[in-house]
Order: structure tokens, then C-alpha cells, then sequence
């Protein structure tokens, strides 16, 4: 009988299986093959989380706390079910997997337990809680393990069978590892079983294993780590076998601070032992099984060193195996090369603590800093222009959209430009503080309103450095902390204008206060960070925006998704004026999301010499034209029809259509805007209120160009973004719309007994505002 027929395999359903296999697996499959036709796995080096989709042999260890009920009551079905199904999938794509498991000795406690129970029935003059303490004296562990192990393979056996994998049980004991030849034979055997395709599942023989090791074993084991628990097991046999990847699964997210449940304990998505390992302290061992933390975080870092990538995780957790290799930040990964940055959570802690010195400064001092980073764009402006033009190589390289491009670059005029803008942002730098509302509540009790800071902002933002200090400045003009993930094509140009800032801050403020992240994939970190972040602004793609709102579960999220603005040019109006009015709102910067990308005609201008002008216009000016429905129904030769009228082009393309008149066109506008910003050309006073009463936009134009709605041209000084929301703030966002207000109180030892026991009245006088009043004494 082969060995497939032996596990349950018919020669058809091993091919079935094989049949199955995807082409890009049977690749990779064969990629693997040496000449004389055994797989063998590929060397690889796991040094990010991205590298983990490329694993091709992978050991699983599943601790005891998994594989057993709470109480080492039993095993836990159904968590087990999920790891043989994730496991099997992964077997399944042509990776070679390998169970190290634990549960043996409990499973077989359990059962026994009731056997001793059973036996000891007779013996009237205990009491069961006699019996029980007995019963459990009286097994050994030795035995437990024997009988546990028949029961913990046939379960995995049978689990298998379903995704028609079979299995191996591989029982192995601390001399296997330390004799050469009993090495080198365990090595053998594993490589044949994960060849033939089949599973091997591996536990320590702790039926004949001593507890300790001997003197001799110590001496064998030289550098290698002594196995003394299912942790230094699967470390040691992942070397043993070149496994690329060695997944640690208990009932712990990952690697910890400290205790988990301890306040300020926190999770460490990576460890790099070398640098790390101040940051943690442990605790007690589990209650279950033979390891604890330390044991795991020992044996990490020893297959670390050893070329195996290797994570600590829950396996509790859905689908962590399968996440875990799709590169998910799950666990703590462990690696050899340091971080140099905080985690996310601190530097979030960080620009809170910021945040509160900066309310402290006086306004003169936030102005200062302000009015400093104005004076380093000019300053540095070689500089700056060089790590942009380091940045603009790195893209046109790499094939970044012509639109991102535009947005990507600086010039000497856009930095004076920007300068500018940052010094009338200083000038409002005394807007902390001040009364909103004044009202005497009753005889010698005054409220007050007073505007303060929200308190830590997260922007995220692509392609355009020139946004990072006017979104500085603002924060700091308001007093909020700020992080910044701008995107990677930006990278040289955010480091320098980041620098810069931070430069400007002290000696007044902390550093900290404004903090860059570097990393992609910490954003879903920070997203989650609600306790500590209180308002998330993305600035780019429609994709981006939704999301950041798709992730941020807690934290609220302002901006807006897309820029689908509208010029509608009535049969009133100022032919000329239209003309340059959609010049200028289509072709004066086309990615902006104030540009115009669509534009309704009244259907009394088609076929008039004013349309003939405006396709003369956008052709010369190279502008794509997209024809609505009806706009192609009434032209000889239409333009191309547009796929939609809900679309932001971002460059120099755009769409035109007809309507019967400016209720028409309302409608129109409502239904396919982004209610972003939208304009229309008339004489007609009467059709201008109209459409200014009801278009349900954030920015909505009278005879201007769509190219208005900005922080800069509304006088604001800059914008943290542009919000088509409808809480909070919309439109252009300036230094208004990152403030909240707190109410402040002033009494004289007053309780609310005294009104609803009548001896005091409300009296809910309202007060004139003073800027910077004295109270006057309340009688």
C-alpha cells in the first residue's frame, strides 16, 4: 500500500487535488524543483511584512492555550477547524506547511481525569473534592501525553481529510536533535513527507522525555537554543529545515510592553531584538501549557538569527494565518533592522503634548514661528527646489500621472507665493481664546464660550509638498498638534519642509508637535488611534478618501471625495465673460479639485457662433471634449460621448451638455456634482438668486470661476482642505474650521440646589463680546 493509500488518498483524488492547483501555483511549484525532481523550498529573506506573501515553507505552532477550551476543558473545536482550513488553503496554493502542536498532555488529562473519577467511585469515605485532588495527583503527566496524542492526530486526521490533505505525526525528543545522525535522519523525514505534499505534525514524545535536560544535552546544544517547550521545538526545526517563515500561535495578540491588560501597555507591530528589547518587561507564565512570553520572544530572536522570519500572534484572531501571509499587520513581527521611528502611538501622544504647549504661548510667539517658516521657504529655496527636483526625477522615472506631476512640482514663485500666504496666516494668530458668547446665568454666576483648539490633527495628502506648510501653519496658528502622511512621491520635499517647520518651533515649542509619518501602512494604525487623534483630513484621490472613511472607525473624518465642479452659462449671459470664465476654470490648473469638468450650455447658445467660439477655445487650449446625451443629439459632428456625467477627469478633459434652462440646470447639477463648487454666467439677476438659492453646494458662483473656492482667494490665508460635508465646517477649511469651543463657568460657590430649591433664579442675561475684557464684579 503506498503512503497516500495509507491516509485515505485514492490515486484519482490525488489527482484531483493536483488538478485543482492554480497555474501561477504549478509555477511557482516548479520553480522550486532542483533537477533531480524534489522540491526544495527557495531560500528567501522575509525582511517587511510584504515579503510574507512569498513564503514557500512554513511552520505553524499552536500553543496550548489554542488547541484547549478555557481550563484545559477539551479541545476547542472550533478554533482548531479555522487553522486546519487556513492551513489547508495555504497547502492547497502549493506552499509546504507544518504543524508544531501542542494539547497532548491536556486533551489526554481530561479523558483520564473521568477514567480515575470513575475508578475511585467506590471509595465512599472521600469526598469529591478528595477525589478530584487524587485523581489528578495520580495521573502522571507522562501519561497524559500518551494517551492525549492518539486522540489530538485522529482529530487532525480526520479535519484534513476534508481539503484531501494528508498527515504525518512526527513524535521527536530533545536527542533527536542533539545526535548528528538522529538529526540528520528527523531532517530527511520531513523533507520527503512535505515533497510528497502531505503535512507533517510534530510534537515532543513527552510519554518517554525527561523533564531536564542533562548536562551532556546542554554541552550538544552549543549555541543552539535547548528545547524545553513546543516554542524552542518549532524554532529549532524551522533552522533545521530552512523554513522561510515560523508563525508563534497562542491566546496573546503579540508582543507587549508589558502585561497586556496593564494601562499604557502596548502592542509592538514589529520587535527588532537587537534595539528592542528595553521596551518590554515580562510577566507571569500561562496558565496553560509549558512556555510563557519569554520563552517565545527567546526562540523568535534565535530563528531570527537564523534566516527564518518568524511572527508572534493570536490565534484566535479570524483568518490570522491567512492575513498574517497577505502581509497584514497582525502580531508582532519580529526583524533585524531597526525603526528608527517613534510608533505611531507615541508621536501621536507626542503632538497632543504639543498641541497644549502651544495654547500656552502667547499669540505673538505662534505668530513668530509662523512668520519663521515663511522666512526658511525663501531662505532655503535651493534647497527645497532640489529635493523637490529630486522627487520629480523619481516620478517621471516611475510613470506618475501627467496630473500628479503638475501637482508635484515647486517653483522659486510658487514658494514666495506660499510665503505670502503663511504671513497672513500669522496675522490671525490670536484666535484662541476669544469670547464667542457671554451670558450672566444668574447673580454672580457668568458663562462663557471661548474658541480652542480641536487638538490633534491627521492629514493625508498626495503630491502636493506646497500644502505641508500651509497646513503647518494653520495648525499652529490654531494650536492644534499635527500629523502628516504626505504621499511617497513627495518624500525629499515633505523631509525638508518638515525640518524646516520643526526648525521654526523651537525654541518655543516642541518638536514633536508636528511629526511626519514615513510609512504607508502606518496610517491604519493611526486611524485607530481615536483615543489620541481627533480629527482626520485627507487631501487627494476620491480612492483615498473613501478610504480613510471606510478605516476611520472613531475618528471623525473632514474633506471631500471628489471635485466635480460645474460652469452653467445661461442664455443671459455675458458671452465674452463666459468665455474667459471657463478658460479659466478648466485650463488655469486642471488637476485642482476646484477645476471645472463639466459644463452646461443653455440650449438656445448651441449652434450659435458663441459655441462654435468655446470649442475653438478648449481646442486650442487641448482640451479633451466628452458630449452629453443630448448635447449629441443636436450637433452634426458631437464629440465623443462622455462613459459618464459623475466624473472628476483631474486634467485638461472635460464634458459638455445642454440644458433647457437654469431649473434645468439646477437639477443637473444636484444629481451629478460632488457639491464641491459650482458657478454660472448670467446677466439675469432673478436666474443668478435662483441658482445660488438652490444649488446644494459647499462654494456656489455668481459670474466667477469655479478656481475661487480656495482658503488663499477667500482670504483665509491657506486651507487645510475643502469639506462638502455639512458638519462642522465646509468649503475651504482655514483656522476657523480647526477650532472648537469650550465653556468656562465663573461662580462664587454656587450649587444647583439653590434653583431648584427657589432660594436663587436664572436669569440668562446675554452680554456684549469684549476682546480681552475685565469682568465686571456680578452683584
Amino acid at each position: 500500500m503506498s503512503i497516500l493509500s495509507r491516509y485515505g488518498y485514492s490515486s484519482w483524488s490525488r489527482m484531483s487535488t493536483l488538478n485543482i492547483v492554480s497555474k501561477r501555483t504549478q509555477t511557482a511549484v516548479s520553480s522550486l524543483l532542483h533537477t533531480n525532481g524534489t522540491i526544495k523550498p527557495k531560500k528567501s529573506s522575509i525582511s517587511c511584512r510584504t515579503d510574507m506573501k512569498d513564503a514557500r515553507r512554513i511552520i505553524v505552532k499552536l500553543g496550548t492555550a489554542l488547541i484547549t477550551r478555557e481550563n484545559e476543558d477539551g479541545l476547542a473545536i472550533g478554533r482548531l477547524a479555522s487553522t486546519v482550513e487556513q492551513v489547508s488553503q495555504l497547502q492547497n496554493e502549493g506552499r509546504q506547511m507544518l504543524l508544531v502542536t501542542s494539547g497532548a498532555v491536556a486533551f489526554g488529562r481530561q479523558v483520564l481525569r473521568k477514567e480515575a473519577m470513575m475508578t475511585m467511585t467506590m471509595r465512599k469515605s472521600l469526598s469529591p473534592k478528595d477525589i478530584l485532588l487524587n485523581s489528578r495527583l495520580a495521573i502522571q503527566r507522562q501519561a497524559c501525553a500518551a494517551f492525549g496524542q492518539k486522540g489530538l492526530m485522529s482529530f487532525y486526521e480526520r479535519m484534513f481529510q476534508q481539503y484531501n490533505i494528508g498527515v504525518a505525526q512526527v513524535l521527536v525528543t530533545k536527542s533527536d536533535f542533539y545526535n548528528a545522525d538522529s538529526r540528520k535522519n528527523l531532517q530527511a523525514t520531513l523533507d520527503e513527507l512535505l515533497n510528497l505534499n502531505i503535512i507533517p505534525i510534530l510534537n515532543t514524545n513527552d510519554a518517554v522525555a525527561p523533564c531536564t535536560d542533562t548536562d551532556a544535552e546542554v554541552t550538544a546544544a552549543k549555541d543552539d537554543i535547548v528545547i524545553n517547550d513546543n516554542d524552542s521545538l518549532a524554532a529549532r526545526l524551522a533552522v533545521l529545515i530552512s523554513a522561510d517563515l515560523l508563525l508563534i500561535m497562542s491566546d496573546v495578540n503579540g508582543l507587549y510592553t508589558g502585561p497586556p491588560e496593564a494601562e499604557g501597555s502596548r502592542l509592538l507591530n514589529t520587535f527588532c531584538p537587537k534595539n528592542d528589547s528595553q521596551l518590554i518587561t515580562f510577566g507571569a507564565r500561562s496558565k496553560v501549557g509549558t512556555g510563557g512570553m519569554e520563552s517565545k520572544v527567546k526562540c523568535a530572536s534565535w530563528a531570527l538569527d537564523h534566516d527564518v522570519g518568524v511572527v508572534i500572534t493570536n490565534g484566535q484572531i479570524d483568518k490570522a494565518i491567512l492575513n498574517i501571509i497577505d502581509g497584514k499587520k497582525i502580531g508582532t513581527f519580529f526583524t533585524n533592522i531597526p525603526n528608527t521611528s517613534l510608533p505611531v502611538d507615541i508621536q501621536a501622544i507626542k503632538a497632543r503634548d504639543g498641541s497644549r504647549l502651544l495654547q500656552k504661548l502667547t499669540s505673538h510667539q505662534r505668530k513668530e514661528i509662523i512668520n519663521k517658516i515663511a522666512s526658511n521657504l525663501n531662505e532655503y529655496s535651493n534647497d527645497i527646489l532640489h529635493a523637490n527636483k529630486h522627487d520629480l526625477d523619481e516620478a517621471i522615472k516611475g510613470g506618475l500621472k501627467s496630473s500628479l506631476i503638475g501637482r508635484l512640482g515647486l517653483t522659486e514663485k510658487k514658494l514666495q507665493t506660499l510665503s505670502l500666504g503663511l504671513q497672513q496666516i500669522a496675522e490671525k494668530s490670536g484666535v484662541l481664546g476669544k469670547v464667542v458668547r457671554r451670558t450672566r446665568l444668574a447673580d454672580g454666576l457668568l458663562l462663557k464660550q471661548i474658541t480652542a483648539p480641536i487638538g490633534v490633527l491627521l492629514v493625508i495628502f498626495e503630491s502636493r509638498p506646497d500644502s505641508l506648510p500651509q497646513i503647518a501653519a494653520l495648525s499652529i496658528c490654531s494650536g492644534n498638534g499635527l500629523l502628516l502622511k504626505g504621499g511617497s512621491e513627495a518624500k525629499y520635499s515633505n523631509e525638508i519642509l518638515t525640518k524646516l517647520i520643526q526648525d521654526a518651533l523651537e525654541p518655543h515649542a516642541s518638536r514633536d508637535t508636528i511629526a511626519l509619518i514615513n510609512k504607508r501602512e502606518q496610517v491604519s494604525d493611526l486611524l485607530k488611534l481615536g483615543k489620541y487623534i481627533d480629527l482626520v483630513i485627507p487631501r487627494g484621490s476620491n480612492e483615498l478618501v473613501r478610504s480613510v472613511q471606510k478605516q476611520s472607525i472613531h475618528i471623525p473624518v473632514l474633506g471631500h471625495a471628489e471635485g466635480i465642479c460645474h460652469v452653467y452659462v445661461d442664455k443671459d449671459a455675458n458671452l465674452d465673460m463666459a468665455l474667459r470664465i471657463v478658460r479659466d476654470s478648466k485650463c488655469d490648473y486642471p488637476s485642482a479639485c476646484n477645476a471645472m469638468e463639466t459644463l452646461l450650455i443653455h440650449k438656445d447658445l448651441i449652434r450659435t457662433p458663441f459655441f462654435e467660439s468655446l470649442i475653438d477655445l478648449l481646442r486650442s487650449e487641448k482640451v479633451k471634449v466628452y458630449s452629453g446625451p443630448r448635447l449629441s443629439t443636436m450637433v452634426p459632428f458631437p464629440p465623443p460621448s462622455a462613459t459618464s456625467l459623475r466624473v472628476e477627469y483631474g486634467d485638461l478633459q472635460c464634458a459638455i451638455e445642454v440644458v433647457d434652462d437654469v431649473k434645468d440646470a439646477i437639477e443637473h447639477i444636484n444629481k451629478f456634482s460632488s457639491n464641491h463648487t459650482d458657478s454660472i454666467v448670467t446677466e439675469n439677476q432673478n436666474t443668478a438668486s435662483n441658482f445660488l438659492n438652490d444649488v446644494d453646494s459647499a462654494c456656489v458662483f455668481h459670474n466667477v470661476s469655479t478656481r475661487f473656492s480656495d482658503g488663499y482667494r477667500f482670504g483665509l490665508g491657506a486651507e487645510v482642505g475643502i469639506s462638502t460635508g455639512r458638519i462642522h465646517a465646509r468649503g475651504p477649511v482655514g483656522i476657523e474650521g480647526l477650532l472648537t469651543t469650550k465653556w468656562i463657568v465663573e461662580g462664587h460657590g454656587d450649587v444647583v440646589a439653590d434653583f431648584t430649591e427657589g432660594r436663587k433664579n436664572f436669569v440668562h442675561e446675554t452680554l456684549g463680546l469684549i476682546d480681552n475684557f475685565v469682568e465686571e464684579k456680578c452683584k
